[in-house]
């Protein structure tokens, strides 16, 4: 079973630079009905519902000029393999800028085409519960608020 993609779709346009969220971002609990899994997810930023992703149950969203994309799935994972094991696994691609792997979670980060993949697995019963953020790297200071929240709002 194919785990979370690590890849980063290219859009263009126009991000709003008001990203400097704080008050007037709408944050909601995305909760993954199957599993439980929720994350909070800032429903005034992503906006559009892209479907389900590949490989897990959970949504896709977009940022309404598709510039960003947020993930949220749950990944079989019937061996209750580590988080280290199941990264290894899913052969990620080279050049890791940011590594981070715990007994209970993984996040792995880097930039592709001008633009920052975020990836933070949780380990859950059977499952590995992750949220996947892609967005443009010019952009980095603007997002790092919100892919913190969300990062530390993923509950398995």
């Amino acid at each position: 079973m194919r785990a979370p993609h690590f890849c980063a779709a290219l859009v263009a346009s126009s991000f709003v630079p008001t990203l400097a969220i704080a008050a007037n971002t709408e944050w909601r609990q995305y909760v993954i009905a199957g599993t439980g899994t929720s994350v909070d997810m800032p429903v005034s930023i992503f906006s559009s519902d892209a479907g389900p992703p590949e490989g897990g149950t959970g949504r896709r969203f977009f940022t309404e000029d598709r510039r960003a994309d947020l993930t949220v799935q749950s990944v079989p994972n019937p061996e209750n393999d580590s988080p280290a094991t199941f990264l290894a696994k899913q052969n990620p691609p080279a050049g890791i800028i940011y590594k981070r792997i715990t007994p209970d979670f993984f996040v792995v980060s880097s930039i592709r085409k001008d633009r920052i993949w975020y990836n933070r697995c949780n380990r859950g019963n059977g499952t590995m519960n992750c949220v996947l953020i892609n967005y443009p790297a010019a952009e980095k200071r603007q997002w790092d608020g919100v892919v913190t929240r969300i990062s530390h709002s993923l509950r398995s």
